[in-house]
């Protein structure tokens, strides 16, 4: 069988699938011709094994025939080989243990939804090549799951379906404007690289949204929050633009360096936080800000934990906006001190509040501090530890970053619950009542000044039977007390099945059909339970 011979009856085979419409195959194999025998021969012979497992079928009737959804290795196989000439043999991987640590994030083991068998990781380097790989898996309908970092918490970009892995950390240029205060950067590049640019600049990006290998395009599709969040915000705050790619292949362009834009309907703002359903993040412009001249941190050790939560409320009324007050236990924050071979500096106490103050002036962040120790105090707080040393405010914030990895091997779930700030305290009461009526022990700590809490639930429970009737009691209380479902971490694969707890009917099905205008062949990183 001559080559050319092979490819018209892979051509003649999708005629043959849907002779009304044309044929899926036709764009995407024009420029396989030439290639040669072997690739010929492949194509056709993977063809009848698709043709007799009846897989295929066109985008055109994307809503009638059998979905590409539980495709065969031998589609991915025609995919695969489509993808390399986009890309080259050297960006489209297919052997499994170089793409294994590409298909799991962070999510704790036990509720970590398992990855497909079957899967194609790409590597583009630029929009115009992600724009043709969505292109082929539109045609397709193969689905795609793009992935960052992989620092997520709920399984967000775990490939649970046979299909695409679409890394984009080929993509990691970073431009700094000092006239603008704004940085554009690709989807690839990290939170490190931002901060780092940015300093380099003599600029400030100032939220700090957790583990700094975090991908910019992921920290923008989760709007992660972190640490710095209550006074400067999460993600949504700082991006002014970007440069997306749809499930068809269409690039938008929203935004820009601007700090103002009140032209149509916000669709910038549909993608922060969408979680790769929607669309592919490649470039973003950041705004930055001229770095704080000062800066202090303050550990407050607290006997009781209704005293420091009940803090909070009043050093936010006080009108010294801090930049971030965390609630941490001692015994876990030793413990991540411990992990990373440092001492803990303050000792006292059940509860401590960090909080870090910033300014222009000294004067102005030290009558800060003033006025929240004060506040303190007056709350019974043990003592105040004051820190300026900026070596030594680092090396504080690393601990505390590293409190989930200090205690993850033995966490089932960490839940990511957010309630008004001033509910924090019922919260935490709840909570206690939860533990004790499972006999259990759940660590908490997060990020008290927006109310966002994480509850760990760990494997002494037990059954995961038992962790979901802990979650169930524990999201009850949240869904009474005003709060969601998540404050940072996101929905994922983890968190979907839940939301029904906290957003109507109505609501849910909103979502779905912005989902389906801008992915109508629901190939973006599909979820089961949305």
């Amino acid at each position: 069988m001559s080559p050319s011979l092979a490819l018209n009856n892979l051509l003649m085979f999708a005629l043959i699938m849907n002779t009304t419409t044309r044929p899926a195959l036709d764009i995407s194999l024009t420029p396989l011709y030439g290639r040669g025998w072997e690739l010929a021969l492949k194509l056709a012979g993977e063809a009848r094994v698709i043709a007799q497992q009846g897989l295929l079928t066109t985008a055109t009737s994307a809503r009638e025939g059998p979905s590409l959804h539980n495709h065969s290795a031998e589609a991915l196989s025609i995919v695969a080989e489509l993808l390399k000439k986009v890309l080259g043999d050297e960006w489209v991987v297919s052997d499994r243990d170089s793409i294994e640590g590409y298909i799991y994030d962070e999510t704790p083991e036990p509720i970590r939804p398992k990855a497909a068998e079957h899967l194609v990781l790409v590597k583009p380097a630029s929009t115009e090549e992600v724009s043709r790989v969505l292109k082929i898996a539109n045609e397709y309908r193969v689905p795609v799951f793009p992935v960052g970092g992989r620092t997520g918490l709920v399984g967000g970009c775990i490939p649970t379906k046979p299909g695409i892995v679409l890394s984009l950390e080929r993509m990691n240029k970073i431009e700094v404007d000092r006239e603008n205060l704004m940085a554009v950067a690709e989807a690839g590049a990290t939170l490190r690289d931002l901060i780092r640019a940015a300093e380099g600049a003599g600029l400030f990006f100032p939220p700090h949204p957790g583990d700094e290998g975090a991908q910019i395009g992921g920290l923008i599709a989760t709007n992660a929050g972190g640490v710095r969040a209550v006074k400067y915000g999460v993600m949504r705050n700082y991006v002014r633009g970007l440069e997306v790619v749809l499930p068809t292949g269409e690039v938008l362009r929203l935004g820009g360096k601007l700090l103002k834009n009140n032209a149509g309907y916000d669709l910038m703002q549909l993608f922060i936080g969408s979680e790769g359903t929607l669309g592919v993040i490649t470039k973003a412009v950041i705004r930055l800000f001229p770095r704080s001249r000062y800066m202090v941190t303050l550990i407050v050790p607290f006997s009781s934990r209704a005293d420091a939560l009940r803090a909070v409320p009043e050093v936010l009324r006080s009108g010294a906006m801090p930049l971030a007050i965390e609630y941490v236990q001692l015994r876990e924050v030793k413990r991540a001190a411990e992990h990373m071979g440092e001492r803990w500096p303050a000792e006292e106490g059940l509860a401590q509040l960090i909080i870090i103050l910033d300014g222009m002036r000294s004067e102005e962040v030290l009558l800060a501090c003033d006025e929240v120790a004060k506040i303190c105090e007056a709350h019974n707080a043990l003592n105040v530890l004051v820190v300026d040393s900026p070596k030594e405010q680092d090396r504080i914030l690393k601990i505390r970053s590293n409190m989930y990895v200090a205690i993850k091997r033995d966490v089932v779930d960490a839940l990511d619950v957010a309630v008004p700030p001033a509910k924090l305290s019922e919260l935490m009461d709840a909570i206690d009542e939860v533990a004790s009526k499972y006999g259990v022990d759940l660590p908490v700590y997060g990020h008290a000044g927006d109310g966002n809490l994480h509850v760990h639930i760990m494997k002494e429970v037990g059954s995961l039977e038992v962790v979901e009737m802990i979650k169930r009691d524990v999201y009850a209380v949240v869904a009474k007390l005003g709060g969601t479902i998540t404050g940072e971490h996101g929905l994922g694969k983890v968190r979907a099945k839940s939301l029904d707890l906290f957003l109507s009917e109505e609501h849910l099905e909103i979502m779905r059909r912005i989902k389906r205008i801008f992915d109508p062949n629901g190939i973006l990183n599909p979820v089961e339970h949305l």
